[in-house]
C-alpha cells in the first residue's frame, strides 16, 4: 500500500512551540508602548486593567466550576486574565525589571499549561497511527489470504479441466480399440459414455 508523503514546512513545526513565548512577548511589547504613551503611574488605567483581569479570572472560574465545565473556555478566560494583569503591571510600572520578571513567569506558566495539551495531542496521534497501522496490517493479511484462495481455486479448476480433457482423450482412444464393448461398462456400473447423438444435440 502506497503512503502519501507530506513534508511539513519547518515554520509549521516550530509555530506551535513558539506560540506561548510570542503571545507573552507581544503583550509585554504592547504594554511598554502603552507605558511610553502615558500609562505610567496612571491610576485610572491601572484600575481598568485590574478590573478587566479580575473579570476574566471570574469568568474562567465560572466556566471551570459550572455544570458544563468547558476547559477551553476556562483556559481562554484565565489566559486573558493573566495577559491583562501582565499588560496592566507592565504599562503602569516604571523600569523593566518587574515587567520582565512577570513576562518570564507568564511564559513559564504558559509553557507548563501548553505542555499538558501537547502530551495529550501526542498520545492521540500515536494512538491514531497505531490504529491505522493495525488496520493496514489486517487489510494486507485479508488481501493476502484472498489472493492465496483465488490462486488455489484457479489451480484446482485448471487441474480439473486438464483431468477431464485427459479422461475424455483416454475414453475416446479406448472406444477406438477393437473389441470394445460399452455395454460391459454399464454392467460394471461405470457411468455411460456420451454418444455421438448427445454431442450433436
Amino acid at each position: 500500500m502506497n503512503e502519501q508523503i507530506v513534508a511539513r514546512h519547518w515554520l509549521a513545526l516550530i509555530a506551535p512551540k513558539a506560540a506561548p513565548a510570542l503571545a507573552t512577548s507581544t503583550v509585554l511589547i504592547l504594554a511598554r508602548i502603552w507605558n511610553a504613551n502615558g500609562a505610567e503611574h496612571s491610576v485610572g488605567n491601572a484600575v481598568l486593567m485590574t478590573a478587566l483581569s479580575l473579570a476574566a479570572a471570574a469568568a474562567g472560574a465560572c466556566a471551570s466550576v459550572g455544570r458544563a465545565g468547558d476547559p477551553v473556555i476556562a483556559g481562554t478566560a484565565f489566559a486573558a486574565s493573566g495577559g491583562l494583569a501582565l499588560a496592566g503591571v507592565s504599562g503602569y510600572a516604571d523600569g523593566l525589571s518587574l515587567p520582565l520578571l512577570l513576562w518570564v513567569l507568564a511564559t513559564a506558566i504558559a509553557y507548563g499549561l501548553a505542555a499538558r495539551y501537547w502530551r495529550q495531542d501526542r498520545r492521540t496521534r500515536v494512538s491514531y497511527e497505531r490504529h491505522v497501522s493495525e488496520r493496514r496490517e489486517e487489510h494486507a493479511h485479508i488481501e493476502h489470504v484472498e489472493t492465496i484462495r483465488g490462486t488455489t481455486q484457479i489451480e484446482v479448476a485448471r487441474t480439473g479441466a486438464a483431468y477431464a480433457e485427459q479422461l475424455a482423450a483416454a475414453l475416446t482412444a479406448r472406444a477406438m480399440l477393437p473389441g470394445f464393448d460399452p455395454a460391459a461398462l454399464e454392467t460394471a456400473g461405470l457411468p455411460q459414455l456420451p454418444t455421438t447423438e448427445r454431442k450433436s444435440e
